[in-house]
């Protein structure tokens, strides 16, 4: 005769385990996964051969546990590799040129100019984001790049089929720093993160993390704005960051 076997969390009797087997529910709040688990752990045992006797040890019960979990566990999917925020200091740059980068009044773009005696105070303060790349061959630090004390970054995404320099508003600047924050590795937010290449003492590159081999860049000409180019050996891309005493 079947043996008959009660859920306590329903209620009800149900004669659908193998004879001499029990399976209670505890009252312990489960996840979707686990749910999804019990589910398909029970249909497989229905479809079990019922030991020959009620005298079957650990071991035996641990072995039909196993093979009716072995493929469930391909149900869950693996976490999603993400970069995460580990801290900010406020920083400077200046290009090969000795030129300090600039914003000029409340425009939406930096310029490298440079600074007579006196006019230091006009460079541009930023706060610098670093991450932790999941990749161990990421191509350099992971960061980001924002005006200090405000919500625009520096973010590079593409201006019909070439990728542009742009100074772009955030309006909410936790989904890019703070303690928690990371960022999927096919997100669109990768538009705002770059690989910081150091290469010698205030030596430093600036490579898109979204666009690979298309650096931050200077023109030859003083006060133009900042850009995005192709690698190339040109001292335009080559910065010093400078950290800020706050």
């Amino acid at each position: 005769m079947e043996s008959e076997t009660r859920c306590k969390v329903s209620g009800a009797w149900s004669p659908t385990m193998p004879e001499g087997l029990a399976f209670e529910v505890s009252h312990h709040p489960l996840t979707l996964k686990k749910v999804v688990n019990l589910i398909v752990a029970m249909e497989r045992l229905k479809g079990r051969e019922a030991p020959v006797s009620t005298e079957f040890g650990d071991e035996d019960l641990l072995s039909m546990m196993l093979d009716s979990f072995i493929e469930v566990c391909e149900l869950g999917s693996a976490p999603r590799p993400q970069i995460s925020w580990t801290g900010e200091e406020p920083c400077s740059l200046t290009d090969g040129e000795k030129r300090s980068v600039v914003r000029v009044g409340d425009s939406a773009e930096l310029r490298a100019v440079m600074l007579q005696g006196g006019s230091h105070l006009r460079k541009v303060i930023l706060n610098m984001s670093t991450y932790l790349h999941p990749t161990l061959g990421a191509r350099g630090r992971t960061v980001a790049l924002a005006i200090k004390d405000t919500n625009l970054y520096l973010s590079c995404h593409k201006d019909g089929d070439t990728p542009t320099l742009h100074l772009e508003a955030v309006e909410d600047k936790s989904t890019l720093s703070g303690w928690g924050t990371s960022i999927d590795l096919d997100s669109d937010m990768l538009r705002f993160l770059f690989y910081r290449q150091d290469t010698g003492v205030n030596i430093t590159t600036l490579m898109s993390v979204a666009y690979q081999n298309w650096y931050v860049s200077t023109q030859p000409r003083n006060n133009k704005p900042l850009t995005m180019c192709l690698q190339s050996t040109s001292h335009a891309q080559i910065f010093s960051i400078r950290e800020e005493v706050e």
